[in-house]
């Protein structure tokens, strides 16, 4: 890299005083130099600029929460909506039929939490099988594909930290059998993390920034920039599935689910489960002024939470489960659009060099990392619509380590293992208790699959994989 290429960089780092990201300049290779070049190019500063000093658009969550009312939608016995149930279905299979929806699984978290050193995807979440996240869904995809005679492209999104293992992992496991050109695997975007008390960018390692995923809700930009949004458009898909990797029972690609959306004409539509409450810790799912948004429960006074309705129900009862149905269009006019997405800021722990040239390893949160949610499309979205579910049939997130109250991978298993004895014995079959029964996707997708696979009467007194 030439002088002339440095004094370019060091002019924009200058004009917003971050200047010292170049301090180690004269100790790094060209191979270094190229890398820091590269992170620094991609910054918008102006921007960063904006969210250091705070004036990028804030909300009065007070405000909001007082004005919030229940968001349209359909409950999971089908009441709330001007069409049924098995209308729903129907419409959902005829788009499958079609081949207009595709799936997406984000998948940029690793395993730390879990104790599991490698990416999240790759955890053995199968009870019986020992089959991991990625594999859940690739049988699904797969499944659903034979049984409405399509292939459903399946966009996987990774990060940095997850990205060439996901890719190897993939590889050795020669795609899971699915069609290597209809599996497009893609990396998030990244935001710099900044000192929480100077505004001043961090740096990893001298040819580093402290750069982080720039949250899910970077989906949309990293799907127009991978050229994903294009591989949909030319495949004919209109519609896409949205998951996060860590949810087994999460439904990807539901005909009954893919239906709502389609029969409310809605650009977003999101799938919940009523909270159990009321200040439960998930995002709440609200209509305000007609459009529909997500408080953080962070974010929303007791006193709002705490509201009932003429029943005595929960007035906010939407619990956020990160599941959703986009329209491909709908994403392509918001990355196109001016307003963007919000920044939310997050207190964190992050390594960085010190003035000195040490690595620091902070005991307390020391920096402001920025990040985007794919909810905020929720208010943008024309007739956004939500769809009620059962947590035992679509929602058992694997985050936390072994022992901990909720979401681990054991409460995951048994959701997995109570799902699939509750379809074999609304066949007839009897089970022993304590049985741990697990069925693939490939011998069944859901309870009516199960007919003439599995003799009704049939007794099961062992643990059992169906695949």
């Amino acid at each position: 890299m030439n002088q002339d290429q440095y004094s370019k960089l060091f002019s924009k780092l200058a004009a917003h005083q971050q200047e010292h990201v170049l301090r180690y300049w004269d100790e790094l290779d060209s191979d270094e130099r190229e890398k820091l070049a590269r992170q620094i190019e991609s910054l918008d500063l102006d921007e960063l600029d904006r969210l250091i000093a705070g004036q990028d658009t804030k909300q009065d969550f007070s405000a909001i929460a007082a004005a919030a009312e229940s968001p349209p939608h359909v409950r999971f016995d089908g009441t709330g909506a001007a069409w049924t149930t098995e209308q729903a279905k129907a419409a959902g299979e005829e788009a499958l039929r079609q081949g207009r929806v595709g799936a997406v699984v984000v998948a940029g978290g690793q395993g730390t939490r879990l104790g599991f050193d490698l990416p999240k995807g790759m955890y053995p979440i199968g009870p019986v099988s020992g089959r991991t996240l990625f594999q859940f869904f690739a049988d699904t995809l797969i499944a659903i594909g034979r049984k409405y005679g399509t292939v459903i492209p399946w966009y996987v999104m990774t990060s940095d930290a997850t990205d060439d293992q996901t890719r190897e992992y993939f590889e050795r496991q020669n795609y899971f059998g699915l069609d290597r050109q209809a599996v497009i695997i893609f990396k998030q975007g990244t935001m710099p993390a900044v000192d929480s008390k100077t505004g001043k960018l961090l740096m990893s390692d001298r040819d580093s920034l402290a750069m982080s995923p720039d949250g899910h809700g970077g989906t949309v930009a990293a799907l127009e920039r991978s050229g994903s949004l294009d591989d949909a458009q030319r495949r004919g898909v209109t519609i896409l599935s949205y998951i996060q990797v860590d949810n087994p029972l999460a439904n990807l690609c539901d005909p009954t689910l893919i239906g709502h959306h389609l029969l409310s004409k809605s650009e977003m539509t999101t799938q919940v489960v009523r909270k159990r409450y009321a200040m439960e810790k998930v995002g709440n799912v609200v209509s305000v002024g007609g459009k529909v948004q997500i408080i953080e429960y962070s974010d929303l006074p007791q006193q709002a939470a705490e509201a009932t309705d003429s029943h005595g129900q929960l007035k906010l009862w939407a619990g956020n489960i990160a599941v959703h149905v986009i329209d491909v269009a709908f994403l392509r006019r918001m990355q196109r659009s001016k307003n963007g997405f919000p920044f939310h800021r997050a207190a964190k722990k992050v390594t960085f060099l010190n003035d000195d040239g040490a690595t620091i390893e902070p005991t307390q949160p020391n920096a402001t990392k920025f990040e985007k949610f794919i909810f905020d499309l929720l208010p943008q979205a024309d007739n956004a619509f939500v769809v009620e579910s059962l947590p035992e049939t679509s929602f058992a997130p694997v985050k936390n380590a072994a022992g901990s109250d909720t979401d681990t991978a054991a409460l995951a298993q048994e959701a997995i293992v109570q799902l699939h004895r509750g379809w074999l014995e609304s066949r007839g079959v009897q089970l022993s208790v304590g049985v741990r029964v697990e069925i693939s996707p490939l011998f069944g997708v859901c309870a009516e699959d199960l007919d003439g696979k599995i003799e009704r009467g049939a007794i099961i007194n062992c643990d059992q994989f169906w695949s």
